[in-house]
């Protein structure tokens, strides 16, 4: 289910749409054909057998209502994951939503959503590159909100082009008190439909699930 955050569009996903009658359709013709297979091979005639092309007419016909059988399971799932419409899900394209997963940094700023332990008196910003190395340390202070992360290093040089994450380190009387992953604003380029659910792809590479996803706001 997707959040609502200040000063950002909210989206929260509608409940779980039941299956529809084609669906229910679909299940109980593969039911069908199974048995109606399985008492067809019981029951023939040992001395005159099934002519083998008739058999492996049947298997294909067979394997072609077991796909869209399986077919059918995906769009309920991508549906549910879309509250039950696709259009929708098509309406998070171009829309930008907020992900602890790596997401593209080019020439323009993140914005990163911080949120820091409330004990805490110093914040330290960490950015780890896509493989999860450090590659900058920044101290942000204990503030709570939306930050535009310039992606410079301590020399004013503007980072590598790549897909980075962000951890914020709270701080106490100079000790760490809690690590946490900090959530980054991404723009969708596509959805796909996948054993999991729907999964959104994110403009410059990287990907996340819809379910994971904690905010959506309207594109810039």
């Amino acid at each position: 289910m997707v959040s609502a955050i200040t000063g950002a569009t909210t989206a929260t996903a509608a409940s779980a749409a039941p299956p529809t009658a084609f669906t229910t359709a679909q299940s109980t013709n593969f039911d069908t054909f199974l048995k109606m297979l399985t008492t067809q091979l019981q029951n023939q005639d040992p001395l005159n057998p099934m002519e083998g092309s008739d058999f492996a007419v049947q298997l294909a016909t067979f394997s072609g209502v077991e796909q869209q059988a399986q077919t059918n399971k995906l769009l309920e799932q991508m549906l549910t994951q879309s509250g039950g419409s696709l259009g929708q899900l098509a309406e998070w394209i171009g829309k930008e939503v907020r992900t602890t997963e790596p997401v593209w940094f080019g020439d323009k700023p993140l914005t990163l959503d911080i949120a820091p332990d409330s004990r805490a008196d110093n914040v330290t910003l960490v950015t780890l590159n896509e493989a999860g190395k450090e590659v900058l340390r920044e101290e942000i202070g204990p503030g709570e909100g939306q930050i535009d992360w310039l992606g410079r290093n301590d020399s004013g040089e503007k980072l590598a082009d790549g897909r980075y994450f962000f951890v914020i380190e709270s701080m106490k009387s100079g000790e760490v008190i809690s690590e946490d992953r900090v959530g980054a604003y991404v723009r969708v380029a596509e959805a796909e439909v996948g054993a999991q659910g729907v999964e959104l792809i994110f403009e410059g590479g990287g990907s996340a699930l819809a379910a994971q996803i904690e905010a959506l706001r309207g594109g810039t």
